[in-house]
């Protein structure tokens, strides 16, 4: 987008460089920017040279993505029957094909064409099924703003106020400017709707501001026209007059009216070019079929002997039908049972999921209590006495917290709550913050542990890098508690690399007490150990291993294993993920915690649990930090008005106004205090939704006081540089 959006002017350069590597998505990035801009003619040329591309490529997916997007901009052109038309091109080739992406923008498109004909709550629903289907970002974004607009029309104005919210502080590669002028403007409109004036001028003068900026024409009438409204409504006349001499000087420019007239005869003409290879098609087949005709005559011999076959197999036919109907009534019979008992055991599935997501959420608070005490027992100077009970009582407190953990990641993923990401990322920084956070470990184990990183790895990869380094941690974690005084070995290679798809292996080896071979099979099965005499000694959950299957399934990967019993064991996987060489690894991967000093700061903790009020505020007065405490979302609200905090810990699971209703109505008035959530996760909390509503960073309840310190640290200070830096 920012490629396309610098060299806009330069076409003659980008069509040949274009054609040079013979790309689709040069194209798609250039009609993405027109048709932004409301320059749907320029737009439809570049989508008429990308459809020319993918077919010479014979590039199905490529094709289905045209149709897509010139569905999309005769639909901005209010060409409904056209947009269809390309719609069900898309679905047609859809059918045989499989195509994830394809099929969430059918559905995304499906969705607009059910709002315009106000079957809102259809497209609403069609929205949620295209999320299931694909993770993109851009994508995401545009269902976000798809959502707040039937919010906005079904007067939902808390959901859209929550959608519009995270769109204006969007980080969008491709189209973060527009995507925050269209939430501006849907903010204006909603706060329009409840006579909440000021607040709807300032999103409409925002809109303006961003439209001008980047030439989006429509948008720029769009905020004139409402602007002329509101400062009418407000009594500004002088301003009103001035929006609506803009909106007089766009519809009589020479430039609007030459302007509809290219777009209209380019639409046209290129409906036309491919309505006409539509129609040369059809004759090449009906030229195809006559060919046929005269070969009718052999045809209706063979007819006559085949009739005569098919009369004497009839009689068999029917017999052996009676027989199949018996069996039928037999198999229908056996298949409701089997249905019944599917049924009851999905019942009982489901019950297990919720009860233990609510013990493991519920757990999660008096565990807060427990390792926040100790932690800020063991630091006031305890006798040798109490230091070694206060130790234990930490390594139960870590355990149990590791054990709820598992259970909460397991339940997540037998309920289809997670799915991987594809976000850009460093696999060797990963990693090496994995092997990093288990040193120790290996230390008190006396056991080397070593990184062996092929070089060749792309720098920079698309995949899930969170649910790796949990993949990491469970398989370096248990090769470490079965190994004392050897060694670890965590191996990562590139095996193929086409283009941008890349296959690795890893591995993690270890020369520990190895596993028997009758117990191989059952290993990664839930709280399976090898042995009672094993989980005796070495303790854990057995849910590791578990874990580890589960995560690689969403990989569509599977977890090999070589042991033999007191001589090691070795695990290893194939990953398949996109490599991104066109990027500049220009930051180095090695990161260490920061030490920031705290001394002075004022941080508002919201939370309605008094113990850990008293612990939060206890571990923040640790680093001469003072504070106020809201007990619920509506005092937060009104605190978080009246006073300046350096930072805000919001609680999300609150009696009343919750913390993600209260967060996002102080960055109504507030986009600049950084806010983190400090919560228990429960199997049906999503942290997509907790960033929308305008939170900066997640602290998970119970922490580690050094990550405690260390988030806080990071959102309060690196973000003063960063503004001060960019000011």
């Amino acid at each position: 987008m920012i490629w396309v959006a610098q060299n806009l002017q330069a076409q003659d350069t980008q069509d040949s460089l274009a054609l040079k590597n013979n790309d689709v998505r040069i194209y798609f990035e250039e009609a993405r920017a027109y048709r932004n801009r409301d320059q749907t003619d320029l737009a439809l040329e570049a989508l008429e040279k990308a459809a020319k591309v993918a077919e010479e490529k014979e590039d199905v997916k490529a094709l289905i993505d045209c149709y897509h997007k010139f569905a999309l901009v005769y639909l901005k052109l209010k060409k409904e029957e056209t947009t269809y038309f390309y719609w069900d091109r898309a679905k047609a080739l859809l059918k045989d094909i499989e195509y994830p992406y394809g099929s969430a923008m059918q559905k995304y498109i499906e969705a607009i064409l059910l709002f315009h004909d106000e079957k809102n709550f259809q497209a609403i629903f069609m929205l949620n099924e295209a999320k299931q289907l694909n993770n993109d970002r851009n994508f995401f974004n545009n269902i976000l703003l798809a959502e707040g607009n039937i919010y906005l029309k079904l007067e939902k104005y808390d959901s859209a106020t929550k959608n519009f919210n995270s769109l204006i502080i969007n980080t969008d590669i491709y189209e973060s400017d527009y995507l925050a002028t269209r939430a501006h403007l849907g903010l204006a409109q909603l706060n329009l709707n409840n006579e909440k004036l000021e607040e709807s001028a300032e999103n409409g003068e925002n809109a303006l501001k961003l439209a001008k900026k980047n030439k989006f024409f429509k948008e720029i009438w769009e905020a004139n026209e409402m602007l002329t409204i509101i400062y009418e409504k407000l009594g500004q006349y002088d301003k009103s007059l001035a929006n609506n001499r803009d909106l007089l000087h766009i519809r009589d420019s020479l430039f609007n009216i030459a302007k509809m007239k290219t777009e209209a005869k380019t639409a046209e003409k290129i409906q036309f070019d491919f309505m006409s290879d539509e129609i040369k098609r059809q004759e090449q087949k009906i030229e195809e079929l006559n060919e046929s005709k005269n070969k009718s005559d052999i045809t209706a011999i063979l007819t006559s002997a085949l009739l005569t076959i098919i009369t004497l197999l009839a009689v068999s036919l029917f017999r052996n039908n009676q027989i199949k109907l018996k069996t039928n009534d037999l198999l229908q019979t056996k298949n409701n049972e089997l249905k019944a008992a599917r049924d009851a055991a999905v019942t009982a599935m489901e019950a297990k999921t919720n009860f233990l997501s609510t013990v493991s959420h519920e757990l999660r608070t008096p565990l807060y209590a427990v390792t926040g005490l100790t932690h800020l027992l063991l630091e006031e100077n305890p006798s040798k006495g109490q230091k070694e009970h206060l130790k234990a009582l930490k390594f139960s407190g870590d355990y149990l917290l590791n054990f709820i953990n598992d259970i909460l990641q397991i339940n997540k993923i037998d309920a289809d709550k997670l799915e991987p990401l594809n976000v850009e990322f460093n696999l060797k920084k990963v990693l090496q913050e994995v092997i990093d956070s288990l040193k120790q470990g290996a230390q008190s184990n006396k056991t080397t542990l070593i990184l062996d990183y092929d070089k060749n790895i792309p720098y920079h990869l698309m995949s899930d890098p969170l649910k790796l380094s949990q993949i990491f941690l469970n398989l370096v974690g248990n090769a470490l508690k079965f190994t004392k005084g050897g060694e670890v070995k965590v191996t990562a290679k590139l095996i193929k690399k086409v283009d941008e798809d890349v296959t690795l292996y890893f591995e993690v080896k270890d020369n520990g007490i190895g596993i028997a071979k009758e117990q191989q099979q059952n290993i990664f099965d839930g709280f399976e150990q090898g042995s009672i005499q094993i989980n005796r000694e070495y303790g854990g959950t057995g849910l590791g291993l578990t874990i580890v299957k589960s995560l690689l399934g969403l990989f569509e990967s599977r977890i090999e294993l070589e042991s033999e019993l007191g001589v090691g064991s070795t695990f290893f996987f194939e990953l398949e993920v996109k490599g991104k060489d066109s990027l500049v690894d220009d930051i180095p991967f090695e990161v260490t915690p920061q030490d920031f000093n705290f001394k002075g700061l004022n941080i508002l903790i919201v939370e309605d649990n008094k113990i850990n009020q008293v612990i939060t505020k206890k571990m923040l007065s640790k680093k001469e930090i003072t504070s106020d405490i809201a007990n619920d979302g509506g005092e937060a609200i009104d605190l978080a008005r009246e006073n300046y905090y350096d930072a805000i810990l919001m609680d999300i699971h609150m009696p009343g106004i919750g913390g993600e209703e209260a967060t996002i109505e102080i960055r109504k008035f507030d986009i600049v205090t950084p806010i983190i959530a400090l919560t228990a996760i429960s199997l049906d909390d999503s942290l997509e939704s907790f960033y929308a509503a305008g939170c900066n960073d997640v602290i998970t309840k119970p922490f580690k006081p050094e990550v405690f310190y260390q988030k806080i640290g990071e959102n309060i200070f690196n973000k003063k540089e960063l503004k001060n830096t960019t000011s």
